[in-house]
Parts: structure tokens; sequence; C-alpha cells
């Protein structure tokens, strides 16, 4: 088969002739295109150089960028990793009708899903200062009548006046040491987290709870003192009990 008379066909053109191309049409091209201006060799350049970029330029250039579109402000690890602690006391002084039990199941004995919330007066660790109060709500999960006690799901707070408060969330049993999860806080423990022993020493009226916080700034020093050892006749100083200004938080809660 013979090949379309209509096919373009390569241009060809002398750089240092005085005409590229001719005035007439030329290989379907109008003829009203100028190209009567020469292409000269030594009006052309072309750099053959260049230079190499080696590995290490391309991890800089790459941090570079990653750095321009992605600035995240990382936590300082030293408060991120620095575990401090915190000791209080909870104590029932029979003052404020706490706790509340409420069967929800109606039955004699306690039973899943009675409610008892709850909230009791708090002192430091030496027991000299009245740092405010706990409150919150414990859901019965299991009644272990062979131990004699309840195992509860409990989720409250420790209000600390000015400083601001602490939230724990896990197991309250009523016949022996727990631990529970911080879950959050505000004021001086906004961002923190970490764990908190409870201790029974007379319950429902004794307890005490050793906090390992992470994640927050250095505790205030009238919060970190030498605990008293939890026994069952430990007692808040008379100052502490009495609310006196001075063995007091600012603005506690009460």
């Amino acid at each position: 088969m013979a090949a379309s008379t209509n096919s373009l066909k390569p241009i060809i053109y002398n750089a240092q002739s005085s005409s590229a191309f001719p005035a007439s049409r030329i290989n379907g091209l109008p003829n009203d295109l100028d190209f009567s201006h020469s292409l000269r060799t030594k009006d052309v350049k072309i750099s053959t150089t260049y230079r190499k970029i080696d590995s290490n330029e391309r991890c800089r250039r790459r941090l570079t960028t990653e750095a321009f579109f992605f600035r995240k402000k990382k936590p300082e690890p030293s408060i991120r990793s620095k575990v401090q602690e915190l000791y209080v006391y909870e104590i029932n002084e029979r003052d404020r009708r706490s706790p509340a039990y409420l069967p929800l199941s109606q039955k004699e004995t306690h039973s899943i899903g009675d409610l008892v919330p709850f909230s009791n007066k708090l002192y430091s660790g030496d027991l000299q200062k009245r740092l405010g109060i706990t409150a919150g709500l414990c859901v019965l999960i299991q009644n272990l009548q062979e131990k004699n006690g309840d195992r509860y799901e409990a989720t409250y707070s420790f209000y600390f006046g000015d400083y601001g408060h602490i939230s724990v969330q896990g197991a309250y049993l009523t016949y022996e040491d727990t631990c529970l999860a911080v879950t959050g806080g505000s004021g001086a423990f906004e961002g923190v987290y970490g764990t908190v022993k409870l201790q029974q020493i007379v319950f429902p009226f004794k307890l005490f709870y050793s906090f390992s916080l992470k994640g927050i700034k250095d505790l205030p020093a009238e919060l970190v003192v030498k605990p008293v050892a939890p026994t069952p006749s430990v007692e808040p100083s008379a100052a502490a009990k009495a609310a006196e200004p001075q063995a007091t938080l600012p603005n506690f809660t009460n």
C-alpha cells in the first residue's frame, strides 16, 4: 500500500545557511510563517557541566522540607518521663452524709448495679493540711460473700483548691488494696497521667493514696511532704481539722 501523500515529512534545515526555510509552503506548513532569520551554531550555547548532589545533601534537603511542612512541638522529655510522688489521706468524718448506698437491684443483698456516690475530706500525707475533698461514684460489679466484701468500678476526683484536681478510674475493692489509673487533671495537674495505689486503713472511713504522676511540671512544695505511715489511729492535726487558714490550701474545696 502506498504511503499517504498527506504524511508529514521531516523538516531539514542547515544551521549555517542564510535561510533556514524557504518562504513558500513546505511540508504542509503555511507559507505566511517567517523563518527568514538564520540560526547560527554560535548563537546556541548548551552547557554540559552539572553539579553532583551526593546522598548527604539529598538527606539534608529532605529533612529541611519536612521541618518546614511538619513543624510539631514535641513535649519536653524531662516532663514526660519524670515521676512525682504525691501522698494524701481520705478521711470520712461522718459529717457529709457519705457514702450513700442506692440499691437499684431491689435485692436484700448487695447486687450488681447498685450505686454508691460519695464525698470525703482530703488531707496532706503528713496530716498537717486540709487539701480539699474527694467526690465520685462507685458501681457495684460483684458481691464476694466469701471475702466479706464488694468489688466496685469507681470514677472519682481529688480536689486541691486553686491547684486544680486529679481524676482517677478503676477497681475499688472493699477487702484489699487496689491500683487505679490517673486519667487526667486540671490546673497544676493539666496533662497528668500515671497510677495511684489505694490502701484501705479502716473501711470506709480512712484511706491512704500513693500517687505516681507523670506529664506535669514540678508539684507545689506544700503538696510534696513526707507522709505519716498509714495506721488505723492516724488523725489530722487539730489546725487542719478545724480548717485554719495556715493549715489549708488556698480556696480549698469544702
